[in-house]
């Protein structure tokens, strides 16, 4: 299975503009980087009009007033502002390219987007496009990666900024193998999946559109995809440290044999309550406690992805066939 469907490397540009640029001037790099982006748009001929968006939901808002007047939204931000034109974009078929201006970037790593900016902007403008499902909670809010609660929300809530200044996307998976080894703390989760209701314990849960996570560092089932009309609820249950360290080495692998500790239900529907009540995130978002209510949206995104040559393998290939499902 390839991350996404996409074709050989196109000759001429895929975007020929004008395009919009939405800066978040909060984000952690999106300021200083916004002059790279605009500069290499120029270079390749692209006409880029820019905002600086001023709080909470500006870009949403700037989205659905002015795509109509571009071949395609970029946005240079962290994850939140990726995922407000995204989801406001949702479903209207107008096409977003994401530029990496935060700390984590999960949505520009989980599209293969490169990092730095200059080569970001170069490769979505000769870049493919992608149709990918998207969650929607009950709140309206969307996710392209995942939502969940337990180790991946601890991660998120507690990884100190000096850490993610210095180490990065590498902040994250420290924190959450902290969270895993020596912290875990297992509750029990009630998943209702388009009618069917499971009961488990717990150490993490998520709702998952793409199938890996932390730069592909770990994989997080067999045959997830983002662009087949379902989401894929993951539980991960492992009873000691030895099984946690497994179920990481297991995951890392792509090895889903035989594994008690890891189950996998596909759904279009999701209800998610826990107890106690845990903290939840959805792509790196703080949720709060509570009920996750999540449904899909099947290839409502038109994203810009990097192109990529028909004959090289996919990243994900060690997945295997057959693996348990709950």
């Amino acid at each position: 299975m390839a991350i996404l469907r996409r074709g050989a490397r196109p000759t001429a540009p895929r975007v020929a503009g004008p395009v919009l640029l939405v800066v978040n001037p909060a984000s952690r790099r999106g300021a200083g980087l916004r002059a790279e982006a605009l500069a290499t748009f120029a270079r390749l001929g692209v006409t880029a009009d820019e905002v600086a968006t001023t709080g909470a939901g500006h870009a949403a808002a700037v989205a659905v007033e002015r795509a109509a007047d571009y071949e395609a939204v970029f946005t240079l931000g962290g994850d939140g502002t990726a995922m407000e034109v995204i989801g406001a974009l949702a479903g209207t078929g107008r096409l977003v390219g994401i530029l990496p201006g935060g700390t984590g970037n999960l949505v520009a790593r989980t599209l293969r987007i490169p990092l730095g900016v200059a080569r970001a902007v170069r490769a979505l403008v000769h870049g493919d496009e992608a149709r990918i499902d998207l969650g929607r909670l009950a709140s309206g809010q969307h996710f392209a990666f995942a939502a969940g609660v337990g180790a991946d929300a601890y991660m998120i809530a507690h990884t100190p900024r000096p850490w993610k200044r210095r180490l990065g996307i590498a902040a994250y998976a420290l924190t959450a193998s902290q969270g895993l080894l020596l912290r875990r703390s297992p509750f029990v989760v009630r998943a209702t999946v388009d009618g069917r209701v499971l009961e488990r314990t717990a150490t993490a849960v998520m709702v998952a559109n793409f199938g890996s996570v932390l730069n592909r560092m770990f994989l997080l089932g067999p045959g997830i995809r983002q662009d087949d009309g379902v989401l894929d609820l993951c539980i991960f249950s492992p009873q000691s440290a030895e099984e946690t360290v497994r179920m990481m080495w297991r995951l890392n692998r792509g090895d889903f044999r035989d594994v008690p500790f890891m189950s996998w239900v596909p759904g279009r529907e999701f209800v998610i309550e826990t107890d106690p009540p845990q903290l939840a995130q959805a792509d790196g978002e703080l949720l709060g406690p509570g009920p996750l209510d999540v449904r899909v949206e099947p290839l409502a995104a038109r994203l810009l992805v990097p192109a990529v040559p028909a004959a090289l393998p996919p990243y994900d290939r060690r997945a295997a066939d057959g693996a348990p499902h709950a």
